[in-house]
């Protein structure tokens, strides 16, 4: 563990700096149920996503968990069997099996604690950073009843008629437990670096259009709050939307802005917010790389800084990451689409980024509209270029200042470069470079000599 926890890049607020370095996140990872679920063998999980030179995992804190057929996923972690289930409250009360039926919410289960600070240390161990998300919204009745919150799950007397009302500042009884929790997560977190929190995740699915932001800003000030005595004070995120939205009320203390399923927009809308943008959960795409590939790729040459692919192949059965994605199941992983997302995670480390920022105008595609293009520029010195939409060759322009310069064309299927060429005694203006055949996408570094 490090002195100095996470933090956004001093240089530029869109990026990070973790352990003296700046740092972009980017992982293919398991979904969220590594220490809520006793039977995940998390060592080999982690030893798999460090191998693929990954460095964020995304985890459910346990006040949520689902239930097997869940969003139709198949072997879900986040869905353990009821004796395998860990949560941060004691259970008091267990059925003939074994199965947990209530929990007292006002103690705590010291297995649970032990088994997310052991994850927390063997994450940090390989440099893996871990979003620890608080709360998450109840999508129904069903998953609302298997939560410990739950006035039929617990001994302590709550009187809540809806799952509407458990992410409100409208039941005094609930929201100090809640606090209580926030306040116990902070503690037991304190002295890890690798480590930042999100509120709750997908508030947004109510469509109420509210956000609970009244609430998450309260969760937000008692998490401030609970870790201004405190060896750390780590970055906070809220998740605000699906695809792309305009924040318009951010809390002074939030530091990530996440998004769902993002697209290169929910970056522009927001730069201007100075604050690290997040595709925080991808998705619903199928079962083939190319979208979740492209979704990437324009997501962090846009501006973003973190990529979390939700990875279906790790499974209790395969921890490793090597299950088959079977049935309708929402979603696409597995090694070879892992190598594809360690490519854009190399391509990125090869860049200065904090000195860098978008410049979608020193793009111009002279004659492909289908073609759309993400850039990232420090200009006259380092460029960062993805196109998406497929060739099969195009004239490729580019605003360069004069000088000398070296340009890579890269294959980001598989990070290996398809060419390069020199710009040689370039006297400023448009230079137009030939792109080689590309069929879906292709990314070009460009470097001042």
């Amino acid at each position: 563990m490090s002195n100095t926890p996470l933090s956004l890049h001093p240089q530029n607020p869109h990026y990070l700096l973790f352990r003296g370095k700046p740092t972009t996140l980017i992982t293919s990872a398991e979904h969220y149920g590594a220490v809520l679920n006793r039977d995940f063998d998390t060592i080999p999980y982690l030893d798999a996503l460090a191998a693929c030179e990954f460095n964020l995992t995304r985890l459910f804190s346990g006040a949520y968990r689902e239930l097997p057929g869940s969003h139709n996923i198949q072997n879900n972690t986040m869905a353990p069997t009821p004796e395998s289930y860990l949560c941060p409250w004691l259970c008091v009360e267990r059925g003939p099996e074994g199965e947990p039926l209530r929990w007292d919410l006002t103690r705590w289960n010291d297995a649970y604690w032990r088994r997310l600070r052991d994850f927390v240390a063997d994450a940090g161990a390989r440099g893996i950073v871990v979003e620890y998300v608080l709360f998450c919204y109840f999508y129904n009745d069903t998953l609302w009843r298997a939560s410990p919150m739950h006035p039929d799950s617990n001994v302590n007397g709550l009187a809540i008629e809806e799952r509407s009302q458990v992410h409100t500042l409208d039941n005094p009884p609930l929201l100090a437990i809640q606090d209580a929790f926030t306040r116990k997560a902070a503690q037991e977190l304190a002295g890890f670096d690798n480590l930042y929190f999100e509120v709750i995740n997908e508030p947004y699915s109510c469509r109420d259009g509210s956000l609970s932001l009244d609430w998450q800003h309260h969760i937000v000030d008692v998490l401030v709050d609970a870790e201004a005595t405190l060896p750390n004070q780590h970055l906070i995120a809220i998740n605000y939307e699906n695809r792309v939205a305009r924040i318009a009320a951010l809390h002074p203390k939030v530091d990530i802005l996440n998004f769902h399923y993002a697209i290169p927009d929910a970056v522009a809308w927001n730069y201007h917010l100075d604050r690290v943008l997040a595709d925080d959960e991808t998705g619903f795409k199928g079962a083939t790389s190319t979208p979740y590939r492209t979704e990437a790729w324009s997501f962090m040459l846009s501006g973003g800084a973190i990529l979390s692919h939700l990875d279906y192949s790790f499974t209790v059965a395969h921890p490793d990451g090597t299950a088959p994605i079977i049935g309708s199941t929402p979603g696409h992983g597995g090694p070879a689409w892992r190598a594809q997302l360690t490519a854009l995670k190399r391509f990125l480390d090869g860049f200065d980024l904090p000195s860098m920022e978008p410049h979608p105008e020193t793009a111009v595609m002279a004659n492909a509209l289908h073609v759309r293009s993400a850039v990232l520029a420090e200009v006259g010195r380092q460029y960062a270029i993805y196109l998406w939409g497929g060739g099969p060759t195009l004239d490729f322009a580019m605003a360069l200042p004069a000088g000398d310069y070296e340009a890579t064309w890269v294959n980001p299927a598989d990070g290996k470069v398809i060419s390069t060429e020199t710009i040689a005694g370039h006297t400023g203006g448009g230079r137009t470079l030939k792109t080689p055949i590309f069929l879906e996408d292709l990314a070009l570094k460009v470097v001042r000599k």
